[in-house]
């Protein structure tokens, strides 16, 4: 069994995500990529196939820690926007 997808950081957070996407093309474009670098980070690390060299994979994981410092200060906004509706 393989183990869980460690980069998947956003899962609990999909209906805002999915809403997010819906009204923002910006959003959607960024969110879909930081989603293709996980996952092939994920195969990269997991795969029984020819090694990868380190620094490949450290400057994947710098530029999925950029993208997902995008997506949380988007969330942090849409929260903080739905908060304001509310009160």
């Amino acid at each position: 069994m393989k183990s869980q997808n460690k980069y998947r950081k956003f899962q609990l957070q999909q209906t805002n995500i999915e809403a997010l996407e819906k009204e923002n093309s910006r959003f959607k474009r960024v969110y879909s990529e930081y989603e293709n670098m996980s996952n092939e980070l994920w195969n990269l690390e997991n795969s029984n196939d020819k090694p990868v060299p380190d620094d490949f994979i450290n400057a994947i994981i710098l530029q999925a820690s950029y993208l997902e410092e995008e997506i949380e200060d988007w969330l942090i906004q849409f929260n903080n926007q739905k908060a304001d509706i509310k009160h």
